[in-house]
């Protein structure tokens, strides 16, 4: 559809929104009181005196004004995160901090081991009450919050030394099972797989690093707690409901294995009216390598607009506070072995030229500075070989980069999608036992990419830590820790820099910018509806801004509330 013709759609009855304010997000018209909508597309923005022409301009004009008393902005857009959010909630929640669930239930943060063995250990007995005898399963582990210790079979085998546990860290690059998990999976002293700690006598610990590591612990729970959900119907209503709480309209599932009966799955789901989010799936050659760059073009003729194939993510390293991560000179701070590649450097170019040359968007996932380094080498080798205009190709979390690479950033054209939630949830650990202070300091530097001129977004990577953008652009704003350390003062961004990064900045990493990230003509109508007004709110109280609802293509759409 020509969003701009006239001559067959002039008649569509036109829908004038007034609020009390709208915030566009569009530098030539900042501001608005009044939207008109036709055909879910944003018609005209303006004024009071503006939408009074309207009413006698287009033919079935009609006014709603539910919306009258709210702010509007652009629906809120995250650039990296999971349709597992919708999924890890058949689980057991196991992890440091408060976090609510789909359902609106606040599940409380467990601060100590025995706490966290002690919920667990509730979970066993339920399971045995219901005659459940399947593993138990948790998610949301980290325990980097509980000093230098580290969990292992021993702890687990006292919740329950039959059946088996699997628990996934919160990063979801680590996880802990006990001793009949070990011998479900078949992981002995023998097995010969990087990332399966040990001990001291050679024995393995239940520590499973990264998917090598992990692999034959999925083989054995199927797609229980797997990044992919896309397969699950509940999962993926489960994950727009959870994004329609927190005022946003479109997202990724930045790691989907593009299988048949997942796109299906999101093709129905989607297709539904009342679903309340656009999803961008991101295909991942690492879990299914037979797919490849034809694969994704074929999935891209079935684009809806609720439904948009096209990006492709690899993961090159870990996790940053799993030490799983690839870091520079002089390592990590505490003197712990550098992390694991899972992209070799020296395949990295072979691997990303045929979904380069194909004209594909590569998402791919540097988290320590040394695979950024490797990632930046291999698409300068890529472009010097294939030139292409305007590639957006996006390193995501990209937390270490230093000055030098996003010179190098800029000059190759590359976006970057920083994590911006790991300083509020895991700074205190890297200033102290991760990266140390210097380091710390410069993590997810969006004060710098926006002095540069690198286009840039902010994510949550949901479920690795909770979705809310507002929340992802308050610890831009104010870089602080848990503690209440401030991290980098002079990475902080100003309030309407951080609201553009979780509307058309991270719509720009997405190639979606043409069509949502602003209130202009055009567009997709798709609205966060906010009772305060985020522009003006002191910059401490950003993150508390309530969420009333969303519109989506000029539906008003409000999840109900617990």
């Amino acid at each position: 559809m020509n969003p701009h013709a006239s001559s067959s759609t002039s008649s569509a009855p036109v829908t004038v929104f007034p609020a009390r304010r709208i915030l566009t997000l569009n530098p030539a018209q900042p501001h608005a009181t009044h939207v008109a909508v036709r055909e879910g597309r944003i018609l005209a923005v303006g004024t009071s005196e503006d939408a009074a022409r309207w009413e006698t301009q287009y033919s079935a004009c009609t006014r709603d004004d539910t919306l009258r008393d709210k702010v509007l902005m652009p629906g809120l857009v995250e650039g990296h995160c999971h349709l597992m959010e919708g999924a890890v909630w058949d689980a057991v929640y196991v992890g440091y901090y408060d976090r609510r669930g789909p359902d609106g239930t606040l599940w409380r943060g467990l601060r100590t081991l025995d706490a966290v063995l002690e919920r667990l250990s509730q979970a066993e007995r339920a399971m045995t009450d219901a005659n459940d005898e399947g593993p138990l399963l948790a998610w949301g582990f980290d325990p980097i919050y509980f000093g230098a210790s580290r969990l292992t079979t021993r702890e687990l085998d006292t919740v329950t030394a039959s059946r088996p546990i699997a628990i996934l860290h919160a990063s979801v690059h680590l996880m802990n099972v006990n001793s009949a998990m070990l011998v479900l999976a078949g992981i002995d002293e023998d097995t010969d797989v990087d990332g399966i700690a040990h001990d001291a006598q050679g024995q393995p610990t239940g520590e499973l690093q990264e998917f090598a590591a992990m692999f034959p612990v999925y083989q054995v729970i199927g797609g229980k707690l797997a990044i992919a959900a896309s397969e699950k119907p509940h999962a993926v209503w489960n994950f727009g409901r959870v994004a329609q709480l927190a005022g946003v309209t479109t997202a990724t599932d930045l790691v989907n294995d593009l299988s048949p009966l997942g796109n299906e799955t999101l093709q129905s789901v989607t297709a539904d009216p009342d679903y309340p989010v656009r999803i961008v799936p991101a295909f991942a050659p690492q879990r299914n390598p037979a797919q490849g760059a034809a694969g994704v073009l074929e999935a891209i003729k079935g684009n809806t607009d609720k439904l948009r194939f096209g990006p492709v993510k690899f993961i090159v390293d870990g996790s940053i506070q799993g030490f799983t991560a690839r870091v520079r000179w002089p390592g990590y701070a505490g003197g712990q072995p550098n992390g694991l590649w899972l992209i070799p450097p020296e395949q990295l170019v072979d691997v990303f030229e045929p979904y380069h040359c194909a004209g594909l968007q590569l998402h791919i996932h540097t988290n320590g500075d040394e695979a950024t380094e490797v990632v930046i080498d291999a698409l300068a080798t890529l472009l010097a070989r294939h030139p292409r205009p305007d590639h957006r190709h996006t390193l995501q979390h990209c937390q270490m980069a230093d000055a030098a690479q996003l010179r190098r950033i800029r000059t190759l054209g590359l976006c970057v999608n920083l994590f911006a939630n790991h300083i509020y949830y895991w700074g205190d650990a890297h200033y102290s036992q991760t990266m140390g202070p210097d380091r710390a300091n410069r993590m997810d530097p969006a004060g710098s990419a926006q002095r540069m001129g690198i286009p840039y977004a902010l994510h949550s990577d949901a479920p690795i830590t909770a979705l809310s953008p507002l929340f992802t652009a308050w610890c831009a704003v104010r870089r602080e820790t848990a503690s209440g350390r401030v991290l980098g003062e002079a990475e902080r961004i100003t309030v309407d820099e951080a609201l553009h990064a979780i509307t058309l900045g991270a719509a720009y990493t997405l190639r979606l910018d043409h069509l949502i990230g602003s209130i202009e003509v055009g567009k997709f109508a798709d609205f966060a509806v906010l009772d305060e007004d985020p522009s003006t709110c002191a910059p401490e109280r950003l993150k508390d801004v309530p969420v009333w609802g969303t519109v989506l293509g000029g539906r008003i759409m409000r999840a109900p509330r617990s």
